[in-house]
């Protein structure tokens, strides 16, 4: 059996239709390995194809630019080059002719190159958009990879090409986003009471992971710090966003801007729920007016447990000959009373009579000669203390908010910290990163897992024609 595929180019005037012979195939008898078309021939047949449909546009494009717009004679033609433009069925190279304006109007320039004009640049938004996609969700080099696999591109691809299409588009994403503010709140509450009835509470959690860092100096240097967060709404899609800290200028803009596409509104409450990091404690600020903050419960209750594990190792020490004797005191059992004490005080949110029984346990162990576990356990009580100071007005009742079913752990910003960071930049990745490229990755990889980077493309590429899924995609 041969198959013949012919394209048949009817154009919007009366000329007469232009026939095309594609592409041309043979078959023998059936079987699983003849059955429809082979990989390398739908290649074939998609590059034939759209060369066909290329040729015809670019020289009905330069047909009806030949004339100038001002005298109706037709422009000069002065030399010809070619432009290379890649797509996903193969790089094309078009004739790109070069005319001479015409004399009748002032140019800036002598001589011109239409299509170069018309193709302002060399890469199709939908290669690009493929490119991006891939590099969001894998290596750079694993995408190259599956690319030239899959599709028709007619030259290598490399990682380094995906790594620079990829972070051309976050770049120009990032350009978009609007001025960094130190508030947010606009209004006053007489005009948020007329707002319509908002939406349940949005529960915000934020939290931070490390990257290997490119940079490294020193042993210090080997790691720089990525914020990720989780916004969930009560109904609607749940979005992920995500920025270097050292790196990024606009990191309340970021946010606020995520939780607008969710429709947050003034009149609004949102939970922000924190590690309670001085780095990240000033980002949900001045968000939203009826914004409240929480400390996450689990970081508290870590620390004292961490405290709880240095108190099994303390050593009562020796009773003093000069004094009566008396029963030895058990200081480890003693010690994890007290931080049991503290846990218990702070569960009910009474920060003051915590920070008192702190203090206390600081004291009872600053002492002379110190023993090595003594000594980490008093700066470990320091630390808590001055931790528990910083963020005394965004501990809660927590016992409250558990009865009531409120959030009180930012448990869903760990786990957004391992599937925005952790599995694409960390885990069985051996590459190190510069703060630069980790934050334009991360601003791709945040889109494509909140299933936003298609409508990115079709805001700035209005004939993108991609239809974007709205599945959950695990990377």
């Amino acid at each position: 059996m041969k198959v013949t595929v012919r394209v048949t180019l009817e154009a919007d005037d009366d000329t007469p239709a232009v026939v095309h012979e594609a592409f041309t195939l043979e078959r023998g008898a059936l079987a699983c390995d003849t059955l429809g078309l082979h990989l390398d021939e739908a290649k074939d047949l998609l590059r034939a194809v759209q060369s066909a449909i290329v040729e015809e546009q670019v020289r009905g494009a330069l047909k009806a630019r030949v004339a100038c717009p001002c005298c109706g004679k037709a422009r000069r033609h002065k030399d010809a080059r070619e432009i290379v433009v890649r797509s996903l069925f193969g790089t094309l190279r078009l004739p790109s002719p070069r005319w001479w304006h015409c004399s009748c109007a002032t140019h800036q320039t002598r001589t011109f190159s239409p299509l170069a004009t018309l193709i302002a640049e060399r890469t199709t938004p939908e290669l690009l958009y493929l490119e991006a996609k891939f590099a969001g969700l894998v290596s750079y080099g694993l995408s190259a990879k599956l690319l030239a696999d899959i599709l028709p591109l007619g030259r290598p691809l490399h990682a380094a090409a995906v790594r620079l299409h990829a972070q051309t588009v976050s770049q120009r994403l990032e350009d978009e986003l609007g001025d960094e503010r130190w508030s947010f709140i606009d209004g006053c509450p007489a005009t948020w009471k007329n707002l319509p009835r908002p939406d349940l509470p949005l529960v915000v959690g934020v939290d931070g992971g490390y990257v290997h860092s490119s940079e490294q100096r020193s042993r210090r240097d080997g790691w720089f710090e990525v914020i990720a967060g989780k916004s969930m709404p009560d109904q609607g899609p749940v979005k992920s966003f995500a920025f270097v800290q050292t790196y990024d200028a606009k990191p309340k803009r970021r946010l606020f801007e995520v939780l607008s596409s969710q429709g947050m509104q003034p009149n609004q409450r949102v939970t922000f729920i924190t590690d309670g990091g001085e780095d990240i404690r000033d980002l949900p600020l001045y968000l939203n007016p009826q914004a409240e903050h929480v400390l996450d419960w689990f970081h508290v209750t870590m620390r004292i447990t961490v405290m709880g594990n240095m108190a099994k190792g303390l050593r009562s020490p020796p009773p003093d000959p000069d004094l009566p004797r008396s029963p030895p005191v058990d200081i480890a059992a003693r010690t994890g009373q007290e931080l049991q004490r503290v846990k218990w005080f702070l569960w009910h949110g009474n920060v003051f009579r915590a920070q008192q029984v702190i203090d206390d346990l600081a004291f009872d162990h600053d002492i002379e000669n110190p023993g090595p576990q003594q000594r980490k356990l008093v700066k470990a009580l320091a630390e808590f203390a001055t931790y528990i100071r910083a963020n005394a007005g965004s501990i809660p009742n927590y016992d409250e908010r558990y009865r009531a079913d409120e959030p009180i752990s930012s448990s869903f910003a760990e786990s957004t910290i391992n599937q925005v960071v952790s599995k694409r930049m960390v885990k069985k990745q051996q590459m190190r990163w510069s703060p630069r490229g980790a934050h334009l990755l991360l601003q791709i990889r945040t889109r494509v897992l909140n299933d936003d980077l298609a409508n990115e493309f079709h805001r700035l590429y209005p004939g993108f024609t991609h239809t974007p899924d709205h599945e959950n995609i695990a990377a």
